[in-house]
């Protein structure tokens, strides 16, 4: 047994734990120097760190995550230029065909390139790193369990837990766990899925499922309900109606009831029309269940030690200092109850935290205002508030939506249909008519919406924006030249260049 007695411990990823002296010349050395735990979400200093892993380091954005869902959704836009380049004169041979495994191995590659920059940084902060997985034995202890049941006793006075979330199978549908895979799965398989169906109609989902028919692949998403819950609706049904223009096939107000492998190893799905009260079958090679996360918190061993959660999601319930019912236990990342579920706010809560906890700084993490993007086969970009939610807070009379339907450049000459690609700008319809959301569909969507991002995030107005210059010919120019309102009724198309 390894015994070691630090002022404070974090639990990250999987389960991992770190320790940190304050009171060391070494650690005070390193003060407010960070390490960010990718995933973990957590910024720390010198440390011993205990981490029970599957994969490799870097945890649910590198591994399973982000950064492979962006490199496949690369790949799939590539496909799409492959076809635009014909129309600027480049000669495609043809037919064009795409090859999963090179792709599948790339990516993997790249990524295990992450795995090793993330150990070199643990060595160059002098981080102990040890794979366990880890459990409270009391509030200020925590023990870790090695692969050959080797045990190591870290105590603390303070405690972090990131474990992050895992995806949820659904196991009351027959089949659903013997036969089908998860988003963690698909980023790593060597050989193509084949023809797919997705199950669910979160933004994993659509991701995976528009990438998918992006390389070529027979691809169905099934949805019992709305696309995009807690994202804005009109957008969302856009991002929906350019993925069926775009080849995938949509089952609606459908739920699957059972999955069954047949003789020739397909998997025989049923589902239930619950709107007309009708039953459908197919076959697929491929079944990806994409129906919501769950906080990997369930062998930490938290009602023991007294940290609460809400019983129906099982996220740990924190305060605005990210702390949990145990006033020295924090907790960060998508395992807290109402927190974005996104890599960059608990990259940011972490660092926060750690400069609270060891840099003498008294700053919050603010959570309102924070830009996210959809990486569907047309990008969907946003920051702030919804419509419906604009309306819902200030009444539909104090609410002014300014839009327009845009046609990118680049689509012009590969005649690309534009019928999706929208912008939204939801404000206030006071005197300074301050911005309250701003919604974008259309290409490179993440990147257009990180600046307008700032002046949101500052406080931005209507007014302000529509002073500010646009850099000419961009998708982005148009937020700058929106002045038709939905409230006038008139057409939104924008014309000319």
């Amino acid at each position: 047994m390894y015994q070691l007695k630090q002022h404070f411990i974090y639990a990250v990823s999987r389960t991992c734990l770190t320790s940190v002296d304050p009171d060391s010349e070494a650690d005070k050395a390193n003060l407010p120097a960070l390490l960010v735990a990718k995933d973990s979400k957590l910024c720390c200093f010198r440390t011993v760190q205990l981490l029970k892993l599957v994969w490799g380091l870097g945890g649910t954005c590198v591994n399973v995550g982000c950064i492979p869902k962006k490199l496949m959704h690369q790949a799939a836009l590539l496909g799409g230029a492959l076809k635009d380049a014909q129309h600027y004169g480049w000669s495609i041979a043809h037919p064009v065909h795409h090859n999963w495994s090179v792709m599948a191995q790339a990516v993997q590659n790249y990524v295990k390139s992450l795995n090793w920059g993330h150990r070199v940084q643990l060595q160059d902060k002098k981080v102990k790193y040890f794979n366990m997985k880890g459990s409270f034995s009391d509030p200020h202890t925590v023990c870790g369990l090695a692969k050959g049941g080797k045990e190591t006793i870290l105590t603390a006075e303070k405690i972090v837990i990131a474990t992050g979330g895992r995806p949820k199978y659904p196991t009351h549908i027959a089949g659903a766990l013997e036969y089908g895979i998860t988003s963690d799965d698909l980023f790593w398989l060597k050989d193509s899925p084949g023809k797919t169906l997705v199950v669910g109609a979160s933004y994993v989902s659509l991701e995976c499922a528009g990438f998918l028919t992006g390389v070529g692949l027979d691809t169905t998403v099934i949805m019992r309900s709305i696309p995009l819950r807690g994202f804005d609706q009109q957008m969302a049904s856009l991002v929906t109606e350019h993925m069926e223009s775009y080849g995938t096939k949509f089952l609606k107000k459908c739920v699957p009831t059972k999955v069954e492998k047949l003789e020739s190893s397909r998997l025989q799905v049923t589902w239930r029309n619950t709107e007309l009260d009708t039953e459908g079958t197919d076959s697929f090679d491929t079944v990806m269940w994409a129906v919501g996360r769950v906080p990997d918190t369930e062998t930490l061993n938290l009602e023991a030690v007294g940290v609460k959660t809400n019983s129906e999601t099982g996220k740990i319930i924190v305060d605005a200092n990210e702390a949990t019912s145990v006033p020295h236990i924090y907790a960060i990342g998508d395992i807290t109850e109402g927190r974005p579920e996104l890599t960059p706010t608990a990259i940011a809560a972490g660092k926060l935290l750690a400069r609270r906890l060891f840099g003498h700084s008294s700053e919050l993490m603010d959570y309102n205002n924070v830009p996210t993007t959809v990486f569907t086969p047309l990008e969907y970009g946003c920051v702030g508030l919804s419509e419906e939610k604009a309306m819902e807070c200030y009444g539909s009379d104090n609410v002014e939506v300014f839009h327009a339907y845009y046609k990118p450049l680049e689509f012009t000459v590969a005649e690309r249909d534009s019928a999706q690609c929208y912008i939204k700008m939801v404000c206030l319809r006071e005197r300074d008519q301050r911005i309250l959301g701003l919604h974008f569909i259309g290409p490179n969507a993440g990147e257009v919406i990180q600046g307008f991002a700032l002046g949101i995030k500052c406080g931005a107005t209507y007014p302000q924006l529509m002073k500010t210059i646009g850099i000419h010919p961009t998708c982005a120019e148009e937020i700058t030249k929106l002045h038709i309102t939905k409230r006038s009724g008139l057409d939104a198309t924008v014309t000319g260049c």
